[in-house]
């Protein structure tokens, strides 16, 4: 099977008629020669030299020669438009600068860019990651893409640099840059889920409470963590909702999502401990109701329900250990209990009279 260990040169203008020498072994008996998918007229000059005539194209391709042995590894070549610069002096001291692409004449040949790193490889799902691609034969670069989505704002640094601005997106997109000769390889920049926000930020230190992630790039998330606690079960709804039931904890976390790609920025989640009663001042009041009663205890400063029995009342919440309530109007004896994000408290006794 023959081989191909070097092209000379490595690109020509998009029209084609390029002599390209290409170096390898197993060339004796070569039969076709080919630009990618195009054949080219060549001539077999031994058996570990050809010269071809690369024909038209763009963009990069696989050069590759095919004998009784089979076709050989590829070796890139790519087609580059011409590129003519042509400045006009008027009076000495005006000066114009045009410069045309296509077939003019005389003209060379620009070279392709190309891309070798992007760093960071991997940002928010949320874009505005600031990234440095390097590369070579950047200078001239019109547009900067991740996939199909062009970057909000990039600067070409130099020839060999340029710092860009990621668009949002998901799963790995490749980074291309496009100059006046073409567009370059790809580069992989991968996609982090990003949390905007949680619903229900609090919950019983029990855990088994219900809540809601909000963010970007959710789809295919494989855990979600509390602190460094995994979440009981969770179920994506979307690119951009996790419903997640808690786990066990205590104090404030940060909840995580983590995807193929990586581990989102955190959320804060706190966890709210059971509230306690201690007291209630007076014990007893009207059938009517409306008079106030003074609750004290521990963990009321979240407090969400005061209820005499099965009743709601209303109530304010003075301190993390003191709640003021208006009894409802009942009868005979009824349990206070306070219902916090914590959970319900024990109860306290009020008679009515």
């Amino acid at each position: 099977m023959p081989t191909i260990t070097s092209l000379a040169p490595t690109s020509g203008p998009t029209t084609g008629g390029t002599s390209v020498t290409i170096t390898g072994t197993g060339f004796a008996d070569t039969t076709t020669v080919q630009f990618g998918t195009t054949s080219a007229a060549f001539t077999i000059d031994s058996a570990t030299q050809i010269t071809a005539t690369a024909p038209a194209g763009t963009g990069t391709v696989q050069v590759t020669v095919t004998g009784p042995g089979g076709t050989s590894n590829g070796l890139s070549y790519s087609y580059s438009p011409c590129v003519s610069t042509t400045t006009i002096t008027v009076t000495g001291t005006l000066q114009f600068t045009i410069t045309r692409t296509g077939n003019c004449n005389p003209c060379t040949c620009a070279a392709t860019p190309t891309l070798n790193a992007i760093s960071p490889s991997a940002g928010s799902a949320a874009g505005g990651t600031t990234v440095t691609l390097t590369g070579t034969n950047l200078s001239t670069a019109s547009a900067l893409s991740f996939g199909s989505t062009a970057a909000p704002s990039f600067t070409v640094d130099s020839d060999t640099q340029i710092t860009a601005v990621s668009p949002a997106g998901t799963g790995t997109a490749q980074v291309t840059v496009t100059t006046v000769a073409g567009t370059s390889n790809g580069v992989a920049y991968a996609y982090i889920p990003a949390l905007a926000s949680i619903f229900q930020f609090q919950g019983p230190e029990a855990g088994g409470h219900l809540v809601y992630l909000n963010g970007t790039g959710l789809t295919g998330v494989t855990a979600v963590t509390f602190g460094s606690t995994p979440a009981t079960s969770f179920t994506v709804k979307s690119d951009t909702e996790i419903a997640v039931f808690t786990p066990a904890g205590t104090g404030t976390v940060q909840v995580t999502a983590t995807g193929p790609n990586g581990t989102s920025n955190g959320v804060s989640y706190t966890y709210v401990p059971v509230p306690t009663l201690t007291s209630v001042n007076p014990t007893s009041g009207p059938e009517a109701g409306g008079n106030t009663v003074v609750l004290t205890g521990t963990g009321l400063a979240t407090g969400a329900s005061v209820r005499f029995g099965i009743v709601a009342s209303d109530f304010v919440v003075d301190s993390d250990t003191q709640i003021t309530a208006t009894a409802v109007p009942g009868t005979g004896p009824v349990d206070i209990t306070v219902i916090t994000a914590g959970g319900t408290s024990n109860a306290v006794s009020y008679t009515y009279i």
